[in-house]
């Protein structure tokens, strides 16, 4: 199985285990930073060069060997379930992608047609109904994730604790978890623990949000997308993302942790 999603500096001063839709984009640039003293210009997803990913055949004997004997810094990101989901559905499911064209080719389509869900225009202002394109769609992903159909789980929405979990299960060990939430708080908390060829200036860095203004603007509080029957739905879907993360289930509308995130508790759980 090895380490998929797992990325590391050339350097080898850090390893990160991407968690889609929980500020990917940001930490690949500022690892690329912190090696090359300058920026990928582009989506970092897409470099192919001046950073180590699983993805890349090369890196994987790297990847591998530094990962199982635990030689560098080990960390990730998580982010609250309730405005990860809405932040998938917003870009993949109602944007228009980087190529300028739909997400997955048939796979709106195939949403409109099985669970009636409405997207918009192509050009993102068209007016629809967001909380009821939504809730549909969470039924969608519900359904992508219990019984893997009509499709298999798309990462965006599949758990974090999924993404998470393989790194450990395979071998990995993680020195850091931290929220994006306090985004700032965490990435210095990782920065201050290695040594980097370039030094990173966290108030200096800009956010690489590569989803922004893919697809139309969020029109509600996050908590009017969750009714009893949505929030059940997400209850199913990432209860253990809840509880290993310490966000608040009971109340969407609060997107902040509540309580710590207990390392040990993450390996034990996700080491199964």
């Amino acid at each position: 199985m090895g380490f998929p999603g797992t990325w590391m500096t050339q350097s080898e001063s850090v390893v990160y285990r991407v968690v889609p839709k929980c500020a990917c984009s940001t930490i690949g640039q500022i690892m690329y930073y912190s090696d090359h003293g300058s920026f990928y210009d582009g989506d970092i997803h897409d470099a192919k060069q001046g950073l180590h990913k699983w993805a890349m055949d090369d890196s994987q004997p790297l990847i591998s060997a530094n990962v199982r004997t635990h030689t560098s810094y080990a960390f990730t990101c998580v982010r609250n379930p309730y405005t990860r989901i809405l932040s998938s559905f917003f870009d993949k499911i109602c944007g228009i992608q980087r190529n300028g064209k739909r997400y997955r080719g048939k796979l709106v389509p195939l949403l409109v047609q099985k669970y009636g869900i409405e997207v918009g225009g192509d050009d993102g202002k068209q007016e629809f109904d967001q909380i009821a394109s939504f809730r549909r769609f969470l039924l969608f992903a519900r359904d992508t994730i219990r019984w893997r159909r009509p499709m298999e789980p798309d990462i965006h929405w599949s758990a974090m604790s999924g993404h998470i979990g393989t790194y450990i299960a395979n071998g990995g060990t993680y020195d850091r978890i931290f929220w994006t939430e306090t985004f700032n708080d965490g990435m210095q908390d990782v920065l201050d623990a290695i040594q980097t060829p370039y030094q990173v200036d966290l108030a200096a860095i800009p956010r690489f949000n590569e989803s922004e203004g893919h697809g139309p603007k969020r029109a509600h509080p996050v908590a009017d997308y969750f009714d009893d029957l949505s929030m059940h739905l997400m209850y199913e879907i990432y209860k253990r993302d809840f509880e290993l993360f310490k966000y608040d289930f009971e109340d969407p509308s609060n997107k902040m942790p509540i309580g710590e995130i207990d390392l040990n508790e993450v390996h034990a759980k996700l080491g199964e």
